[in-house]
């Protein structure tokens, strides 16, 4: 394994956020970077609407905030190349889709893969794509839950970090079990978040690292919101 950079492995890690809707997941990481549990920087939040809530939470807090239309493009990948022309310019370490409702082409995301990660509402790789409440309850499942994992070009593909089992209830619906998903999903993303900050978390040749090594499976979010 290389050795790390000290310097790099202390300073803090620049985040940018892709959000398409009320921006849940990045308020949780906008509390626990003020609660001081989470060491680092959310430096720019960016959407495919401009009334997207999320960019509201970051303006609030002096974050800059920027929407784009994919109308105003020719093609999808017009569109992508211009979003990521724009979240290059903050100059991420990290970049977060927490809500994000469009797909990114291979072009943006293949230099992108080991620096960029999505938050999920299922344990991939069940119920990919959209709607995925509605899916497990048709499924007849009785585990659901949420997963963070490293973007690549597959649809809700790519190698899985991490993963928070949640319960499925007789009687439930889509708004019950969404809720209780959502719930779980927050410290999910905090805690996988922070092993990125920490330098922890990596993307090797054969999948997701932990300290140099390879995972056999996701880490799972234990009770106490830590990986157990």
């Amino acid at each position: 394994m290389a050795a790390v950079d000290p310097a790099a492995a202390a300073a803090t890690c620049r985040i940018a956020v892709l959000a398409s809707g009320r921006g849940s997941n990045l308020q949780a990481l906008l509390d626990a970077i003020s609660a001081g549990t989470l060491d680092a920087d959310v430096v720019g939040v960016f959407s495919d609407r401009a009334g997207a809530p999320a960019l509201a939470r970051a303006r609030a807090v002096g974050i800059p905030a920027h929407a784009l239309s994919p109308r105003d493009y020719p093609s999808r990948d017009a569109f992508d190349a211009a979003l990521f022309d724009a979240v290059d310019t903050v100059a991420p370490d990290l970049i977060i889709c927490a809500g994000y409702m469009r797909l990114l082409g291979a072009a943006v995301v293949a230099p992108r893969s080991a620096r960029m990660i999505n938050v999920h509402p299922s344990l991939l790789p069940d119920f990919k794509g959209l709607h995925t409440h509605r899916q497990a309850l048709a499924a007849g499942a009785t585990r659901h839950g949420a997963s963070v994992h490293f973007v690549t070009a597959d649809l809700d593909g790519g190698p899985v970090i991490s993963q928070v089992p949640v319960p499925v209830f007789p009687g439930d619906d889509e708004t019950s079990l969404s809720a209780r998903v959502l719930e779980r999903e927050h410290p999910l993303l905090v805690e996988t978040v922070r092993l990125l900050a920490q330098r922890r978390i990596s993307l090797g040749d054969d999948g997701v690292l932990l300290d140099g090594r390879s995972l056999a499976g996701p880490l799972q979010l234990a009770a106490n919101n830590r990986f157990a």
